[in-house]
């Protein structure tokens, strides 16, 4: 049997033992010692001062280890359902950002998914200020006031636009809605028909009609580039513009227009440009105005009004000839801009009429509303005849009689 107290050298030495035999067991050591297993084991607790039944630091480390690992594992996966619900809510506001503002979609997606994921980390997501959410949210009565109003100014505008065959833009669409006793800036005209598509027709490439006859006599130019007069009925601009046909032989339109007003006063359509073309469309002025006597009629240099018979024409009507330098459209630019407009407002982008019959028509209906509804900007945006009324009443008032 052994010793029940052991002095503590013998402790030491059978510890060193122990140690002094790498891959030794415990047990075979206490065999050799003569000393319970235990016991043995209990020395070599005491001697690395541990108590008995405590785990070795190694142990301790492990589990301080797994402990770590487990917690970096938590940590991962809260970050994955973090990103795959930040990854859902994106895939729905995608839907809500096809057009229009960008801040209002980011708030109107807040405001309609707020209850399922809360304003602070929605508002995160999108890059959004809550302070710019709850003031959308706030403003939200107003806005849908503001709303229904730019819908009513749409609904106005649209008319406005159908009501002149579609070529009116911003500038006439302002008047006109100005008219009518509407308080609005052109600007914003401008950006609501941007909005639902709306614009005026645009200037196509013109068709030479001009033909110069060098060898006739030429009149001076008493207009010298003023394309304005101080009253009506004393200064004309005349000039010819090509009507294609689909298929057909074109059509000429002269015209004779008031550089105080410019009204229309005498107009003719022929399917040529001889000289009878603008002697008609002098003569339909003369009936328009009464007499023509003392009004200057400036024209280019096309050997329709360098011709003799249209010279005598001006001299039985009272009316003094005028000519712009040769080749220089500057020189006669009211009439140009006139036949412009004329013909972008009518073709609108089409590369001709498909038959005489619809020139002649649309020829028609666009002339006589060139004088009584359409706007002009020389005029503040009145037409030709309005201008007249406001302002030449003893004029207008002649023309009626005749």
């Amino acid at each position: 049997m052994g010793m029940k107290h052991y002095p503590a050298e013998f402790k030491a030495d059978a510890v060193a033992l122990y140690r002094s035999r790498p891959g030794a067991m415990i047990k075979s050591v206490a065999g050799d010692l003569g000393v319970n297993t235990e016991t043995l084991r209990n020395w070599i607790r005491a001697a690395d001062g541990r108590r008995p039944g405590v785990h070795s630091a190694p142990a301790s480390a492990a589990q301080a280890g797994g402990d770590d690992v487990q917690a970096e594992l938590t940590a991962a996966r809260k970050r994955i359902r973090e990103l795959e619900e930040e990854r859902d809510i994106l895939r729905k506001a995608a839907r809500y950002f096809g057009d229009g503002d960008a801040l209002v979609n980011r708030c109107q997606f807040v405001e309609d998914h707020q209850r399922r994921h809360g304003v602070k980390r929605l508002c995160d997501i999108l890059g959004l200020s809550r302070s710019s959410f709850y003031y959308w949210r706030r403003t939200a009565t107003a806005r849908a006031a503001r709303q229904i109003a730019e819908d009513g100014l749409a609904a106005r505008i649209r008319k406005v636009h159908q009501d002149s065959d579609g070529t009116y833009g911003a500038p006439r669409v302002t008047a006109e809605l100005r008219s009518e006793g509407e308080r609005i800036n052109h600007k914003r005209i401008a950006r609501i028909m941007r909005t639902i598509g709306l614009e005026g027709v645009r200037l196509r490439r013109r068709h030479r009609t001009t033909v110069a006859d060098r060898a006739a006599p030429k009149a001076p130019d008493l207009i010298g580039r003023d394309f304005t007069a101080a009253a009506v009925n004393t200064k004309y601009v005349g000039d010819i513009t090509y009507l294609p046909v689909s298929g057909g032989k074109p059509l000429y339109l002269a015209t004779v227009i008031d550089l105080c007003s410019r009204r229309l006063a005498g107009w003719a359509i022929a399917d040529h440009m001889r000289t009878e073309l603008v002697i008609d469309a002098l003569a339909a002025a003369e009936r328009t105005r009464g007499s023509l006597t003392g009004a200057v009629m400036h024209t280019d240099h096309g050997s329709q009004y360098t011709s003799q018979a249209f010279a005598e024409i001006c001299r039985s009507a009272g009316v003094r000839q005028s000519m712009g330098a040769v080749g220089s459209s500057a020189d006669n630019a009211a009439a140009e801009s006139f036949n412009a407009a004329f013909k972008r407002e009518t073709l609108k982008g089409r590369k001709g009429w498909s038959s005489e019959r619809e020139a002649r028509l649309d020829a028609f209906r666009w002339l006589t509303r060139y004088n009584t509804r359409r706007r002009h900007s020389r005029l503040g945006q009145r037409s030709p005849i309005a201008y007249e009324n406001d302002f030449q009443p003893a004029a207008t008032t002649l023309a009626r009689a005749a």
